[in-house]
């Protein structure tokens, strides 16, 4: 089966950390350019971060620069996404995403053909 599903989400407070954790399966395992993206209530869809295949380039929108760190485990099939010093900013749905077309790395694209469902993570403050 060709899935997406993150993990890792959840309710801490201000200044906590989280780790999500996206892994592919099916025709969506291996290499491919990854990214997170997020979405609040009543707000768009917005990048946070991608990595690149098999560059492992990295980029980061302004918002988490300094406090999020993405990375993958090809072994795994799994995208990580570190996130310190977490806001009350921070809070929404985090969605993984894969981007076969090498096109619009850094942001919210059509480029962006597959997507799991999502994980929830609420920062209180």
């Amino acid at each position: 089966q060709d899935r997406l599903v993150e993990s890792g989400g959840g309710s801490v407070q201000a200044g906590a950390s989280l780790r999500l954790s996206c892994t592919g399966s099916g025709r969506l395992a291996g290499s491919n350019n990854m990214g997170w993206f997020r979405q609040a209530p009543g707000k768009a869809r917005e990048f946070v971060a991608s990595i690149i295949w098999p560059s492992l380039i990295t980029y980061y929108s302004d918002s988490v620069e300094g406090r999020f760190t993405i990375s993958r485990d090809d072994a795994k099939n799994t995208v990580y996404l570190q996130m310190n010093s977490l806001t009350p900013e921070d809070t929404a749905v985090y969605f993984c995403s894969i981007n076969s077309r090498g096109r619009d790395l850094n942001t919210v694209s059509p480029s962006w053909q597959y997507w799991g469902q999502g994980t929830q993570v609420t920062v209180s403050s």
